[in-house]
């Protein structure tokens, strides 16, 4: 699901904060504004190159090692915008029947596992680079296993010392975001989806990601302006989905509250396609990486028309309007 940028005080009434708190903060600043979309272009570009190039090194793992990448076909692409309505949709009805506290509380406890994993995922070969020689690592391997005669494997896992330490300050901020919900923590845990997820998520050729980009297209202009489903969600869901930055920074540091905000599916959903460009010139064994950069230049041009058409007409834009045109037409 794509989300979109948010700028003025109203506007950012639409993101998880409500009408009457957005009418008591400070107007952002030209300053304050430059530096908020500034950084979360930064922000954006950073996981959709990492993990492009990230995913040409895991499929090639995956090819050395024998085991098949799973990859979107035709068909998952052409279901996919349907499935995220049916799930969106269903989302806003959750939060029309139960109470968005108890749902928003249900939520934190599973974005605080599956962030502390992706989190660790990413920093973990840092970790092992870094940590100094003296430390007294120390390797495991945990076999679970079902059955008494015929044993079924069912996890098999080898890691050591480096990698508790690893989790055990990816579990910090983890905590730090559950208690805070800071905004700092929250942009930690996108980032760390944004970079898994162009990573992992694969599309098997690039008419299967057209066709995915082209119903993604229709599906972000449907329910950003033709209902208010996805404003509701938006106000009510409560996780790290999105990527956020104060425009109030230089008057409030980091207790800062008027965001500007990108979501998710706004970078995972175009990184995935421009991630199969630079695996596509990476298999001509050419120098050149002419559609990956095409692509990616595009991107950015994109992102830099959303936040000009928002900040002109003072109104939230769903961003794939501008990006999936812009990703798709370069290339070509």
């Amino acid at each position: 699901m794509a989300d979109t940028v948010t700028e003025a005080p109203a506007v950012n009434a639409t993101m998880n904060e409500t009408a009457a708190n957005a009418t008591t903060k400070i107007p952002a600043t030209p300053e304050g504004m430059a530096i908020a979309y500034g950084s979360l272009c930064l922000m954006a570009v950073i996981p959709i190159f990492y993990g492009a190039v990230r995913s040409v090194k895991y499929h090639t793992d995956q090819r050395e090692s024998g085991d098949k990448p799973e990859t979107m076909s035709h068909k998952d692409a052409a279901m996919f915008p349907i499935i995220a309505s049916g799930t969106l949709f269903g989302i806003y009805l959750i939060f029309q029947i139960f109470s968005k506290e108890y749902i928003n509380l249900l939520l934190a406890v599973y974005f605080f596992f599956l962030g502390v994993f992706a989190l660790a995922n990413l920093v973990g070969p840092l970790f092992s680079r870094y940590i100094p020689a003296a430390f007294p690592n120390m390797e495991y391997h945990l076999i679970f296993t079902q059955g008494k005669e015929k044993k079924e494997e069912l996890m098999n896992y080898e890691f050591d010392r480096k990698d508790i330490l690893c989790h055990a300050v990816c579990a910090v901020i983890g905590v730090w975001y559950l208690v805070k919900k800071h905004w700092i923590a929250n942009n930690l845990f996108g980032l760390a989806f944004a970079i898994s997820g162009v990573e992992i998520l694969s599309l098997n050729r690039i008419s299967t990601g057209l066709i995915l980009l082209g119903g993604l297209f229709v599906y972000d202009i449907f329910w950003v302006f033709g209902t208010n489903v996805m404003v509701t969600v938006a106000k009510s869901f409560d996780a790290p989905i999105k990527l956020v930055f104060p425009q109030d920074l230089l008057e409030k540091g980091l207790a800062a509250n008027n965001f500007a905000m990108l979501g998710l599916g706004d970078i995972v959903i175009p990184g995935i396609f421009i991630a199969l460009l630079l695996r596509f010139d990476v298999s001509q064994k050419k120098n050149s990486k002419t559609y990956f950069y095409a692509s990616f230049l595009a991107y950015c041009l994109g992102l830099g028309a959303t936040i000009l058409v928002m900040h002109v007409f003072k109104h939230a834009q769903p961003a794939l309007l501008y990006l999936v045109p812009a990703c798709t037409s370069f290339p070509l």
